[in-house]
């Protein structure tokens, strides 16, 4: 039976219960279920709780055919006294503040736009919500959070209730539950009513901040990221810290740092063109190089760790200079073999159909057309018995 204690007290943080059973699972993952239990088991968007039990460290907790599973790291060696657990407080207290912030914002944006959040997830950095819209603007999202963040300075009680379905009708709920029995409802007074089986502190208050970090549309939804509490500060640090990083690294003031970053792109963007202008001028030489070097015009190299788009590039390069010349380039990469065969305009050989031989000797795969083809396939051959066969074909 599915014990309540986790809601009645969500700042329990050792407790102690009987034992009704301890075994394994399919996987032969050990679990134990407790008569009383303070652990939150996974469940509603908000992950599970950790700590120990008899001094075992718990690492998951399930809710499994109307039972509280707790699995631990290894069985316990007692089975039939009373033992005593102990919950991961941080964790807990950091899971009531990200789930609260989320009731929070999303009362925020249901009341201010009418924007019903339909999916949550509570993250081990950051928390999502779905909004049922598919736009979202800076300041509609900004609204909210200055609502959301209004709510949490006024302090306001957090208060729980178990109703019956009948009782509904007496509450403006958010949104339609589908329980039947044992309503839990989660009540921020004139602001928010929700039902909800999760751990929640006292008051707003102790959300302490919620900040929304970006969004983005997913499948006609808007998906809102966000953190609460005491990750509001390590997302301020974290952050902190690389801007100061980028400061010393730009030598540029933080209110510059946008005019530092776009200079700096714009000038990989210069360096990156006359690279590239360089690196063809190289190859035009080289195109010059190789007709000079086979007088009979038939060209074939064998290079190491050459892209195939450089070896398209010099052949062209090559046919375009004397449309009597036939190429083939090969290159071989690691477990690689690349090649490429051309043909200039006053020659008449299918360069289709012989990559397509040289290729089934390699389980290659390419393509082209009469005068140009490429393509690669495993170094079952070396580079220049390919060339010999491609030379010989």
């Amino acid at each position: 039976m599915r014990n309540k204690l986790y809601y009645q007290d969500p700042y329990i943080q050792t407790f102690s219960s009987a034992i009704l059973k301890q075994e394994s699972d399919d996987s032969g993952n050990w679990y134990v279920v407790l008569k009383e239990t303070a652990f939150y088991p996974t469940g509603g968007g908000q992950p599970h709780d950790t700590g120990t039990i008899g001094g075992k460290a718990v690492i998951n907790v399930e809710e499994i055919e109307g039972e509280v599973r707790h699995y631990l790291e290894e069985p316990l060696e007692e089975k039939d006294k009373e033992i005593q657990g102990a919950i991961n407080w941080t964790r807990r207290f950091n899971h009531m503040q990200q789930h609260s912030g989320q009731h929070i914002l999303s009362a925020a944006f249901d009341q201010l736009f009418h924007y019903q959040t339909v999916g949550f997830h509570l993250g081990k950095e950051t928390v999502t919500i779905d909004l049922e819209t598919d736009t979202l603007t800076a300041e509609e999202a900004y609204t909210a959070e200055e609502l959301a963040n209004q709510v949490i300075l006024e302090n306001r009680p957090i208060e729980v209730k178990w109703v019956t379905e009948e009782e509904l009708s007496f509450y403006r709920l958010r949104k339609a539950t589908k329980v039947k029995e044992d309503i839990r409802l989660v009540i921020i007074p004139e602001f928010d009513y929700n039902a909800c089986g999760g751990t929640h502190p006292n008051t707003t208050g102790e959300v302490q901040a919620i900040k929304i970090l970006d969004w983005e549309r997913q499948k006609k939804k808007v998906r809102v990221q966000f953190v609460c509490g005491n990750r509001v500060l390590q997302q301020l640090n974290e952050k902190n810290k690389i801007l100061l990083d980028l400061t010393r690294l730009l030598n540029a003031p933080e209110k510059e740092m946008g005019q530092a970053v776009i200079r700096l792109l714009e000038t990989g963007k210069s360096l990156e063109k006359s690279l590239e202008q360089t690196q063809d001028q190289l190859l035009h030489y080289e195109a010059k190089e190789l007709l000079i070097k086979y007088k009979d015009q038939t060209i074939g190299e064998v290079y190491q760790n050459r892209t195939i788009q450089e070896l398209q590039k010099l052949a062209r390069l090559i046919t375009t200079e004397n449309g009597g010349s036939l190429v083939y380039l090969l290159s071989e990469n690691e477990n690689r073999l690349q090649i490429v065969c051309a043909r200039g305009t006053a020659r008449s050989e299918n360069m289709k159909t012989v990559i397509g031989k040289a290729l089934a000797l390699i389980n290659g795969k390419g393509g082209g057309n009469d005068s140009f083809a490429q393509g690669g396939g495993e170094m079952k051959i070396l580079g220049e018995q390919m060339l010999q066969h491609l030379v010989n074909s």
